[in-house]
């Protein structure tokens, strides 16, 4: 049944092979980071946690955190914000980047919740998304974060993250959304973004990911294929071993000095004949 601000996206099938794949990762994951449910961003209110997330987007929690540590003390309250001027605003949060439609989106953002949401911040999706400055990434923090209602948010790292393990292959983050939904326990999606926002920024990186140290790499289409990759591309193999840098040297140099050889007995034949035929030539003159 669909639920309430739900997208209707085809489902696909899972293998059971699959679902074994996926169980092992998710014990993985619950044995190696938390199961207990915490935001990144650091915020004492959810109208706080929902104007941090808007600045987070394209920008570093830690970043993020640095700027609402002055900002939430400078405006105290949603009509702090909604009264806000927009050029003032621009300043304080500048080093979030994409600063005039942050500063924008934020105090449209706090008129809205004081003029239709009596100062409160909804649960609802549909009433979420509304909100300016608010897409189903901003819902779905403040949902699973302040209402704990299970919801997947799709950032920079669940994306990156979800591909390498097979998880999905697509690129728009709805889709991934609910093809995690469909793939993932109900109960763990929650805990699922906690978990890999922890991976991508320890292991697994964008840039040079740390496949051998991974515990999860077993179970990794990523680091698998690119194993396979690596094998295809290993040097050739001696009575069952490869080729170690001294072997191949060695075979190198055996190579030239045989072809050295060839060159030389070829060379002094031509010489030779040349040679022979000058000689015989001057002779009869």
């Amino acid at each position: 049944m669909k639920r309430k601000g739900e997208l209707h996206l085809t489902k696909k099938r899972i293998s059971a092979k699959e679902k074994e794949r996926t169980q092992r990762i998710i014990e993985a994951l619950n044995q190696e980071y938390t199961i207990e449910y915490r935001s990144f961003l650091i915020a004492e209110t959810p109208w706080q946690l929902l104007i941090a997330t808007i600045l987070s987007a394209q920008c570093t929690d830690e970043r993020v955190n640095l700027v609402t540590k002055d900002l939430f003390q400078k405006y105290r309250s949603l009509e702090d914000f909604a009264n806000a001027d927009q050029t003032e605003l621009e300043r304080d949060i500048h080093s979030t980047g994409f600063y005039r439609n942050k500063a924008k989106n934020i105090i449209a953002c706090a008129k809205q919740l004081i003029e239709l949401h009596n100062s409160e911040v909804p649960n609802d999706i549909d009433a979420l998304t509304k909100l300016a400055g608010v897409g189903r990434k901003t819902a779905n923090v403040i949902r699973g974060n302040v209402y704990k209602e299970p919801s997947i948010v799709v950032d920079t790292h669940v994306k990156r993250i979800s591909k390498r393990l097979g998880f999905t292959k697509e690129e728009d983050p709805v889709k991934i959304e609910f093809e995690l939904m469909d793939r993932l326990p109900r109960e763990q999606w929650i805990l699922y973004n906690l978990q890999i926002i922890t991976h991508g920024r320890s292991i697994c990186t964008a840039r040079n990911p740390k496949c051998e140290e991974c515990f999860l790499k077993e179970d990794c289409v990523y680091y698998n294929t690119q194993k396979k990759k690596i094998e295809r591309k290993a040097p050739p193999k001696v009575e069952g071993k490869a080729l170690s840098k001294v072997e191949k040297n060695t075979f190198s140099k055996v190579e030239k000095n045989a072809f050295s050889k060839v060159e030389k007995n070829a060379f002094s034949k031509v010489e030779k004949n040349a040679f022979s035929k000058v000689e015989k030539n001057t002779f009869s003159t």
